[in-house]
């Protein structure tokens, strides 16, 4: 399954209201965390998925530490190595994840990543496709250490990046919303990839305790649109928070998800 999740995929009888519940070995002991199922009447057909259980541990340890699930990001597009691509950049090695594009000011660029690298491994363990890589990178605590290596044009090299957090290869400094006390936001740089890809704002920082902290920003949202008007740049930002005098919903991206909030 393509994203972080990275699920397993069990023929166990999973049923309607089982999600949450354990998946366990012969032995009892945890595997995974039930939470699908493909069946035509809602029922089990024997396809179903799991949360593998070191990444719920990984996702717990963090929310108990943090209140909340921080992913790194060492700051590369990537897709999935096909023989066809092998064969165009001269590489004899079958599995990994190519770089695409590498975001300039990112921990892959100042490693020295490349477009058309292929990562074959991450911390000396292999790596099949980008799906793999996401999710191993999107478990990796950020400002740890990885080496990842590579195949560039036949030959295979060691390169090591400290992950981080976007924001942190973001442009510029945040600038203070004095409308959402706490709150610190950045444009997306013009260079980078996400440019091209979403239209809005980063939350750079947000302080704990803040007004914009209780209404549930987080460092490393992007705020795409105030009362479903889009902006890019922080002046549309700000003009569209002065605008609204009876409130505003502030639609935003947390990972792969859309999330709204509203402020009166």
């Amino acid at each position: 399954v393509e994203g972080y999740e990275d699920f397993i995929q069990t023929d166990a009888s999973i049923n309607p209201g089982n999600s949450g519940g354990a998946l366990v070995n012969l032995r009892g002991e945890l595997v995974g965390i039930n939470s699908a199922i493909i069946g035509p009447a809602g029922g089990s057909v024997g396809i179903g998925f799991a949360v593998p259980s070191n990444m719920a541990r990984a996702v717990m340890g963090q929310i108990v530490r943090y209140g909340e699930v921080r992913r790194g990001r060492l700051g590369i597009e990537m897709g999935d190595l096909s023989p066809e691509l092998a064969k165009k950049i001269g590489i004899g090695v079958l599995e990994g994840a190519v770089v695409a594009t590498v975001q300039p000011g990112s921990p892959a660029e100042k490693a020295g990543l490349r477009a058309q690298d292929v990562v074959i491994a991450l911390n000396g363990r292999p790596i099949r496709n980008a799906a793999e890589l996401r999710a191993r990178l999107g478990l990796t605590p950020i400002g740890d250490e990885v080496e990842l290596r590579v195949n560039r044009g036949g030959e295979t090299r060691a390169l090591r990046a400290r992950i981080a957090a976007p924001q942190e290869y973001a442009q510029g400094e945040g600038q203070s919303i004095p409308q959402l006390a706490g709150l610190q936001v950045v444009e997306i740089e013009r260079g980078s990839p996400l440019y091209q890809r979403i239209q809005g704002l980063i939350v750079a920082a947000v302080e704990r305790q803040s007004r914009a902290w209780q209404y549930g920003f987080r460092p490393g949202d992007i705020i795409y649109a105030v009362n479903n008007r889009r902006m890019r740049t922080l002046a549309e930002f700000q003009a569209a928070l002065r605008g609204a005098e009876r409130g505003y919903a502030v639609s935003l991206l947390r990972g792969d998800s859309s999330v709204t909030i509203t402020i009166r």
